[in-house]
C-alpha cells in the first residue's frame, strides 16, 4: 500500500487547467440547460473571490454574455472600486456602476448602525471611522465582538460590543449586501441571465455571507475553492496584478478589516489548511506542527469551524414549509 501524502501545504495543490475547464463546463451546462437563461450577472468588487467568478464565466460564455456590476458604497474602498474597472476592463466585459450610498442613508442603514456605535463610543461622530473584530475562535471559546474606533486624530479605541449593540451593527450593514443583489436580480431579469455568487470553500462552509444577500445566487462556481486555490486561479487565468496581490477585506467598515479580524479564527492561508485537515481527519497536533501553534489552539480552531457551521446552518436553509407541496417535488 502506498505510503500516505504527508500533511502539509501542498494538500491544497490543484491542477487548475483541468479545475478551470470542469467549473466553464459546468457552468454552460448550469447556464443553459438548468436554469434556460442566456448569461450571467456578476457583482464585482475588486477582491479575489468575484474577480475569479467573473473570469471564469467569461471563460465559459464569452465576454458578450457577462455582465458585471461595481456597487460602491459610502465606507467601500476607493481601491476596491479600482481594482474592479482593471478587471472589468481586462475581461472585455459590459460593466455598470451604481453608488448604493443614497438608497442605503433613505433605508436608515447609516443611522441604525451610527446609534448603535454612539451607545457604546457616546463620542463617535463626523470624522470617526470604525470596525468590528473577534476574538476567541483560536481558543475555540465563544466568539466576543468588538468595537476598533478611530477618531479624527488618529487616536484609536477600542471597547467591547454588547449583544443587541453588536446586532443591530450587523443588521444595518447587512442591508449592503441584500442591496446589491436586489440590483443584481434586476439586471438579471432585464436580460434573462443568472446570478452568480462568488463565496469560496472557506466563506462557503463557516457561514460568511448574508442570508437573501451575497448568500444568494443562482449558481456559485468556486464555493468548492478553498480561498487559497481561488488565488491559484486568479494567477492561472492571468488576472491582473492588482486584483492577485490584494489582500483579502471585508470593505463593509470605514476602517480597513481583515477577515480574520473579523469571523476567522486565524488568515485565510492557515485557515484553509485547518479546514482541509479537519475534514480529512488530521489530528489537532499534526495541524499545530505544520501551522506553528499549540496542540491546544489547533484543538481550538477545529471547535471554532465545528460551532460556527453548528450556527450559521440557518444560512444555508431553505424556506421551511409548514406542509409539504408534493407536487412540486417531482416537478
Amino acid at each position: 500500500m502506498p505510503p500516505s501524502r504527508p500533511f502539509d501545504r501542498t494538500v491544497l495543490d490543484l491542477d487548475y487547467a483541468a479545475a478551470a475547464d470542469r467549473i466553464c463546463e459546468r457552468l454552460r451546462e448550469i447556464t443553459a440547460r438548468q436554469l434556460h437563461r442566456r448569461g450571467l450577472v456578476v457583482a464585482i468588487s475588486g477582491g479575489i473571490d468575484s474577480s475569479v467568478s467573473c473570469a471564469l464565466a467569461v471563460r465559459a460564455l464569452g465576454p458578450e454574455r457577462v455582465f458585471t456590476l461595481i456597487l460602491p458604497e459610502r465606507d467601500s474602498s476607493d481601491d476596491s472600486a479600482q481594482r474592479a474597472h482593471i478587471l472589468a476592463e481586462h475581461l472585455g466585459v459590459r460593466t455598470e456602476t451604481v453608488d448604493i450610498a443614497p438608497a442605503l442613508e433613505a433605508i436608515g442603514c447609516y443611522r441604525a448602525r451610527d446609534a448603535a456605535v454612539r451607545a457604546t463610543l457616546p463620542e463617535y461622530g463626523d470624522g470617526w471611522r470604525f470596525k468590528i473584530v473577534i476574538d476567541g475562535g483560536l481558543e475555540g471559546r465563544f466568539n466576543r465582538f468588538k468595537l476598533v474606533a478611530e477618531d479624527p486624530s488618529g487616536e484609536t479605541v477600542v471597547r467591547n460590543l454588547g449583544l443587541n449593540e453588536y446586532l443591530t451593527i450587523v443588521a444595518a450593514t447587512n442591508f449592503k449586501q441584500r442591496l446589491r443583489k436586489t440590483l443584481e436580480y434586476f439586471h438579471a431579469d432585464r436580460l434573462n441571465y443568472a446570478v452568480v455568487g462568488t463565496p469560496n470553500r472557506l466563506e462557503y462552509d463557516q457561514g460568511f455571507f448574508v442570508k437573501n444577500g451575497d448568500g444568494s445566487a443562482d449558481v456559485k462556481p468556486i464555493a468548492h475553492l478553498y480561498k487559497s486555490q481561488v488565488y491559484g486561479m486568479a494567477r492561472f487565468l492571468g488576472l491582473p496584478a492588482r486584483v492577485c496581490d490584494a489582500t483579502p477585506t471585508t470593505d463593509t467598515y470605514s476602517l480597513s478589516q481583515g477577515q480574520d479580524e473579523f469571523y476567522f479564527a486565524l488568515p485565510y492561508a492557515q485557515m484553509d489548511l485547518a479546514l482541509w485537515a479537519l475534514n480529512h481527519d488530521v489530528p489537532a497536533a499534526e495541524l499545530a506542527r505544520e501551522l506553528g501553534i499549540t496542540e491546544s489552539q489547533a484543538q481550538g480552531v477545529y471547535d471554532d469551524i465545528a460551532n460556527k457551521r453548528r450556527t450559521t446552518r440557518y444560512l444555508h436553509a431553505a424556506p421551511v414549509l409548514v406542509e409539504p407541496v408534493t407536487e412540486l417535488a417531482h416537478a
